[in-house]
């Protein structure tokens, strides 16, 4: 099965190897700006913490609909 996923990632044209390097970073970079607002306090951001936990949390959950979004434009 590994080898399967590796062989398909290699016939990908060079377009779709850059796009999908990029969806990888574009949902690393959610994935850590939301940890960095909730957990991080000399952030500057002046608002209340419920607030940045809620914000941080969005912006997690946004990246983790990215991922399944990328994960399943490579099945197809």
């Amino acid at each position: 099965m590994l080898k399967e996923k590796l062989n398909n990632i290699q016939k990908k044209s060079l377009k779709e190897r850059f796009l999908l390097v990029l969806g990888i970073l574009f949902f690393l970079i959610y994935l850590v700006l939301g940890l960095m607002i909730m957990f991080w306090k000399k952030l500057p951001l002046d608002m209340e913490p419920k607030y940045r936990y809620a914000f941080g949390g969005l912006l997690i959950v946004y990246s983790g609909i990215r991922f399944l979004r990328l994960i399943n434009s490579k099945e197809n």
